[in-house]
């Protein structure tokens, strides 16, 4: 089996350089755990470790839990030095260089900024902390001849009662420049908090035309997805993967297998409604053991619009590379597999189309670079 780290693939490509594009990835999960150990000693916080590398290591460990609370509990701490403008700003930026590194040139970054007022910052203070962050990272990535482009996703949490002032603070904040928002988003746990609850809020997005996304189907029950659909009208669906609950499947010959599609998941696959589908972290979070295990193959192979995301970089202690690589590991994809998925992320991106366009150029130019360069590799071997 690959090791988990490998950023390759299976005929040698360097799937860091491959261009992607990253549309579910939080901010408060993808801290540099340098950046915490810094960070909490400024603000007089208690770490469970205080050496980067082992801290890192307590965040995959307690992340590893198999229940999506249990999992959340870990923000605690990142959430906790990332409380004044400053973090916001160097957590922000850092993200953009980490993600950059790794062949990221579209991503949207979402955060909750009602956790981030502990010590008197205002949500709007702290939006265009995040802003003014991600926009000297991607300053600084040109500077070096690269190229990126990342949005916030503003997140109400759903066990809350501040929907409607988060999605007032998303429209207010509304911008297509660098680090400005772009979309709405419901995340927290989903168990006894449906998107139905925050229905002003997402009346709001809508008249005021503002994309939605919504976590629904990492935990929970369909129905969750149901209400994401038709109450929030997100669309996109973050995470998606129960909607496996609604597959009836047969087993078959050697040849497979037959599904039918229950009228959730006929509706979600017709529509083309994109999955950010986060595999390391749903194995964390859900009923799965291995990525073999889980519904992610299956939903591609049945016309899903699947994308492949991070979810949180820390506490799964991933990249998108990485993420690529176990999927490649276990069901053999290839290039135009992994093209596909990038393509699907942009085609869902929430950006003008013209834009959404131009995205989808930079993917095709670069997956043909690598086509070339294993040919090329190829030869000479």
């Amino acid at each position: 089996m690959r090791d988990h780290d490998a950023t390759t693939s299976g005929d040698g490509v360097d799937l860091r350089a491959l261009p992607k594009a990253l549309l579910h990835d939080h901010l408060d999960g993808g801290l540099r755990p340098v950046t915490i150990v810094e960070l909490a000693a400024d603000a007089d916080l208690d770490l469970p470790e205080t050496d980067p590398e082992r801290l890192a290591a307590w965040f995959a460990e307690s992340a590893d839990s198999g229940s999506l609370p249990a999992y959340l509990q870990t923000f605690e701490v990142t959430v906790g030095v990332m409380q004044t403008a400053q973090a916001l700003r160097r957590v922000a930026r850092e993200a953009v260089l980490d993600l950059a590194d790794d062949g990221v040139i579209y991503a949207e970054l979402r955060w909750a900024p009602e956790q981030h007022q502990r010590r008197g910052l205002s949500l709007d203070d702290a939006v265009a902390a995040v802003a003014e962050g991600l926009a000297q990272g991607t300053a600084d990535v040109a500077a070096r001849g690269g190229g990126i482009r990342v949005q916030q996703l503003l997140c109400a949490m759903r066990q809350n009662d501040r929907a409607d002032e988060i999605a007032e603070l998303a429209v207010r904040h509304r911008a297509i420049a660098a680090g400005g928002v772009c979309g709405f988003d419901l995340a927290g746990p989903e168990a006894g908090f449906p998107p139905s609850a925050h229905a002003d809020a997402f009346d709001r997005c809508a008249e005021e035309w503002l994309p939605v996304t919504c976590h629904a189907g990492e935990d929970g029950e369909l129905e969750s997805i149901e209400s994401a659909l038709l109450d929030a009208r997100a669309l996109r669906l973050g995470h998606g993967v129960l909607l496996e609950d609604d597959l009836d499947v047969e087993d078959a010959d050697d040849d497979g297998a037959f599904v039918s599609l229950g009228p959730l998941a006929q509706w979600v696959r017709d529509r083309g409604i994109a999955l950010e589908i986060c595999p390391s972290s749903n194995l964390q979070t859900g009923d799965w053991a291995t990525i073999g295990e889980h519904p992610f193959d299956r939903l591609y192979q049945l016309g899903f619009n699947v994308t492949v995301n991070t979810d949180n970089r820390l506490m799964s202690a991933t990249s998108v590379s990485r993420e690529l690589a176990r999927l490649v590991d276990e069901f053999d994809y290839s290039l135009d597999d992994l093209e596909a998925f990038q393509i699907n992320a942009a085609d869902a991106a929430f950006l003008p189309a013209d834009e959404r366009e131009e995205l989808v150029d930079r993917i095709l130019d670069g997956f043909e670079d690598a086509r070339d360069a294993a040919l090329e590799q190829g030869g000479a071997a």
